[in-house]
């Protein structure tokens, strides 16, 4: 059982707010309880404000193509999710769903834009962010685009380890659907299926159910790093 209450150290935005700050914070702020598939706002809807996550994952994700979705990017205890939605449009740009419960902090854009200006810090940290989404995209469409499935879903495995650890057992510290993950790596399902049966056979990794292994980490590193030209 999670405690509804965030503490005002843990979290992206007051990780980087003048200590001053923290009671301006405090007020305007409110605490969201997110259950399991819930979802914190779509993609085109208008921006509101801007959540951070304090217990709990959120998958960031976008439409693509008529009835399908690409899974950006896993936020976890200390992310910030909506800020993509800053900048003129003034609509997010891609929507986000919990995929685990948990507690989500969130403020009113205009507040934030507020404590952007007073926060030098949290300013610079937050262009930081933006700069390595951008990387991140422009890399995973680098991706799609020339790198074969096999290769996506090896690159898939080492980011999700690299960003949650693994537990005791060595199994990945997050559990997905091969939906999710098959959205995560950019392929239909029945290829995503196919890879993993491929993976376990070579002794790469160790699946049963949502729990994954990675067994032989240098073996998918050289997946990874395949990249077919075209």
């Amino acid at each position: 059982m999670f405690k509804n209450e965030c503490d005002l150290k843990r979290c992206f935005l007051c990780s980087y707010c003048l200590p001053d700050w923290l009671p301006a914070v405090a007020a305007n702020r409110k605490n969201i309880v997110v259950k399991k598939g819930q979802q914190l706002f779509s993609e085109g809807d208008p921006v509101t404000g801007i959540y951070f996550i304090y217990s709990g994952i959120v998958k960031v994700h976008k439409r693509w193509g008529d009835d399908k979705e690409l899974i950006l990017r896993f936020a976890k205890q200390g992310d910030i999710t909506g800020h993509m939605g800053l900048g003129g449009d003034a609509v997010y740009p891609v929507s986000a769903t919990a995929i685990e419960a948990g507690i989500i902090c969130y403020v009113a854009i205009d507040f934030f834009e507020s404590t952007l200006n007073i926060n030098h810090q949290l300013a610079r940290q937050l262009i930081g962010i933006l700069a390595n989404d951008l990387q991140e995209s422009e890399k995973r469409m680098r991706n799609l685009a020339h790198m074969p499935v096999k290769g996506r879903v090896a690159q898939a495995l080492l980011t999700l380890k690299a960003q949650f650890g693994t537990n005791d057992e060595g199994h990945l510290i997050i559990e997905l659907t091969r939906q999710d993950l098959a959205s995560f790596t950019g392929a239909a399902y029945e290829s995503l299926f196919r890879v993993m049966n491929e993976l376990g056979d070579e002794k790469c990794i160790s699946a049963k159910g949502k729990s994954i292994s990675i067994t032989n980490e240098q073996a998918l590193l050289n997946l990874a790093q395949h990249t077919e030209l075209s």
